[in-house]
């Protein structure tokens, strides 16, 4: 075994041992939500953005703010209203006088953007216009503002809450910035059990001790290491049939279900990040190879933002989740032991 591969595998297990961590960790503030706080590290470790969709009252704000405390990084959180304009996000210039010589000059004053963790708060309150001043640093990781080029401390995360697009007072993001986040992450009612421990635990006056995991030199190594996770070529190609079925107006293909019910399908960005959440999962896991069942349940938070339903889906009840499932079941895994093997170690790629 070559040294980096041994690097590599010491590595994962120090990945492992901090996923678990840090579900304790954040377990401490947030009862239940297991397969959210999941995915949303998933996400993290693979240098994505997130979307937490659920309605109000479900502790989407606290999980991101439980999750920043724990990841010691800066965190600002943004409240996106109707009278939010973009510069109140990526910050201004002004014009301020220089006590020593006393002439005025501009001076830039960084905007919330300007955090390692940005909690963008019920984004969908917002009018369009503002919800784009994200754009620019969700991809580039970077904001321009007075003609000059700002870069983002690395890591930068957007996490950001949105409510149900069927209530009051909400704006649809546009398709464009939808696709720049890696998840979209449904957050459901708790169990009645949970429910019972929710309310013990918040109207005590008991307070969770959140203690820091990871630093940020720590985080940045571990995603490097998530990239250099392997994924067989049968586990990118699995990615790329799967969103191609998608795309309701290929010539071949599309499964019929698909042109029944989908306006839009996903764009090259889902190809890419199926394998990068199928390679995060496999590393927080503990496991050297990326395979296709990692693939395929990360399928929904990466595809259900992009698969675009039209109005027949709509009149038969159809969610895009609905869609995603048929197309798992109707698109079986195939390419033999290495993907199908969770326990497969091949070498590392360099």
């Amino acid at each position: 075994m070559d040294q980096a591969h041994g690097d590599d595998l010491e590595a994962i297990g120090r990945l492992q041992r901090a996923h678990e961590a840090l579900r304790a960790e954040i377990g401490k503030a947030i009862v239940g939500q297991e397969q959210v706080v999941d995915e949303l590290l998933t996400c993290i470790f693979a240098r994505g953005h997130c979307i937490l969709e659920g309605v109000p009252g479900l502790a989407k704000t606290l999980l991101v703010s439980t999750l920043a405390r724990t990841l010691s990084l800066g965190f600002h959180r943004i409240q996106f209203t109707p009278d939010l304009m973009p510069s109140d996000i990526t910050g201004t210039e002004v014009i301020r006088e220089n006590k020593s010589t006393g002439e005025r000059e501009l001076v830039f004053l960084p905007g919330p953007v300007f955090a390692n963790v940005v909690l963008a708060d019920e984004i969908n309150r917002t009018p369009p216009k503002t919800q784009a001043a994200l754009l620019e640093a969700m991809q580039e990781r970077q904001v321009t503002a007075g003609g000059k080029r700002r870069p983002l401390e690395a890591p930068f995360f957007v996490l950001a809450t949105q409510n149900p697009i069927e209530q009051e007072g909400t704006y649809p993001l546009p398709e464009a910035q939808q696709d720049r986040f890696m998840f979209k992450v449904l957050v459901d009612y708790p169990s009645a059990d949970e429910e019972r421990r929710i309310v013990e635990a918040t109207t005590s006056d008991r307070e969770a001790g959140i203690e820091p995991v990871l630093t940020r030199e720590e985080i940045l190594d571990l995603q490097g290491v998530v990239r250099r996770v392997p994924a067989a070529p049968s586990v990118v190609d699995h990615a790329i049939e799967l969103v191609r079925k998608t795309r309701v107006r290929s010539p071949e293909g599309v499964p019929e279900f698909v042109r029944r019910w989908v306006a839009w399908g996903a764009g090259p960005r889902a190809s890419q990040y199926l394998v990068l959440g199928a390679k995060a999962r496999a590393a927080l896991r503990g496991r050297p190879c990326a395979t296709v069942q990692d693939l395929r349940a990360v399928a929904k938070p990466v595809l259900r933002h992009r698969v675009l339903t039209n109005f027949a889906a709509e009149a038969e009840g159809v969610t895009p989740d609905r869609v995603i499932e048929e197309l798992l079941e109707s698109t079986p895994p195939t390419g033999g032991d290495l993907s199908a093997n969770p326990d497969v170690s091949p070498a590392f790629q360099g």
